[in-house]
């Protein structure tokens, strides 16, 4: 009897790995703050949270804060961000690389998938404005569970694209990604461009960490051969 071979994933976080979004993260977070009349967040405290829940990340730069101070300053967040989107000068940039390497793996026989901590809204948004949008499949977001490290955005993600732990890569720049990744017993790959250090990605378990996006389909192809 003929079995039917799981699907392949290619699964991206956003933030750091497609996008360099650190600007306009650190002065939402920046506004946030001075909305509840608080100091600036050290702008490198606010990138290492990058991945995390807003209430996490918000958690580990107001440690001693109340659970309530915590859940005003995150939805204070929310709205700095949106505010940041409709700014003329509002710009995420795709790093070197990323817009052509999402265009070919299209062409491939691989489903692309993106896991990040951003909201619904705010990927789609980012996506359209690279028109990236008509090229992933399945985007897991904030709204969708529990924030990085918890596996579940991307176990649901496998499900939903019909592949195994085994036929799925995760793509990350932070711990919070890699960590996932090795949770849900799937390839995690680091990337050296966002913002935690290769040293701390290899300390957390990737099996790879790429330099640049192009050296992506030769791992694929170890990993899965030319077919």
């Amino acid at each position: 009897m003929a079995t039917t071979m799981p699907n392949r994933l290619i699964v991206f976080d956003c933030d750091g790995t497609l996008v360099d979004s650190q600007h306009n993260i650190v002065e939402a977070m920046t506004r946030a703050f001075r909305r509840h009349d608080l100091h600036d967040p050290i702008p490198e405290e606010v990138r290492r949270t990058v991945g995390l829940s807003i209430l996490e990340s918000v958690g580990r730069l107001l440690p001693d804060a109340p659970h309530d101070t915590l859940e005003s300053v995150g939805e204070a967040y929310r709205t700095a961000s949106y505010e940041l989107r409709l700014e003329p000068d509002h710009e995420e940039p795709l790093y070197p690389g990323i817009g052509d390497m999402i265009r070919d793996l299209s062409g491939s026989n691989a489903i692309l998938a993106v896991a990040t901590g951003k909201s619904q809204r705010g990927l789609r948004k980012t996506l359209q404005n690279h028109d990236l949008q008509q090229y992933f499949t399945i985007l897991k977001t904030a709204d969708d569970g529990p924030g990085k490290p918890d596996p579940t955005i991307l176990l649901d993600a496998i499900a939903e694209a019909g592949a195994d732990a085994a036929s799925t890569v995760m793509i990350g720049d932070t711990v919070f990604d890699i960590a996932m990744a090795r949770s849900a017993r799937t390839h995690a790959i680091g990337v050296n461009w966002g913002y935690h250090e290769p040293d701390e990605l290899d300390a957390a378990g990737a099996h790879v960490i790429l330099d640049k996006i192009n050296e992506l389909p030769n791992f694929l192809e170890t990993l899965w051969g030319k077919n």
